[in-house]
């Protein structure tokens, strides 16, 4: 389990949220919990460059789904995609931004990075 210094690193982030509907802040905000707590029980050595990796990355998704769902941007959400090498599949139009962020975090955890 994590240091309360670590865990606030991600609950107390508010860039990690700006913008996002409490659904998928929520969403995003718990996988990133439990990502960090798998990643301190398996990791051996220091945990913060790895907890800063894992947070970039969920601001980087955070800003995709604000981008493809509440801006309607798709252009600049691709952009950032190709940027942050995302590879799971993109949405096709206009989507759920709860549905997106769940379905984003799922293809994430198969993808076992973090």
């Amino acid at each position: 389990m994590l240091a309360r210094p670590l865990l606030s690193r991600i609950l107390r982030n508010e860039s990690m949220t700006r913008g996002l509907g409490d659904p998928e802040a929520r969403v995003l905000v718990e996988w990133l919990v439990d990502r960090a707590e798998a990643l301190a029980d398996g990791l051996v050595g220091p945990v913060e460059p790895r907890l800063e990796t894992l947070c970039r990355r969920g601001r980087a998704i955070a800003r995709f789904v604000l981008l493809w769902c509440y801006y309607q941007q798709r252009g600049a959400a691709l952009q950032l995609a190709a940027a942050e090498r995302f590879a799971w599949p993109f949405p096709e139009a206009a989507v759920d931004p709860c549905e997106l962020m769940q379905a984003i975090l799922g293809w994430e955890n198969r993808r076992g990075d973090f």
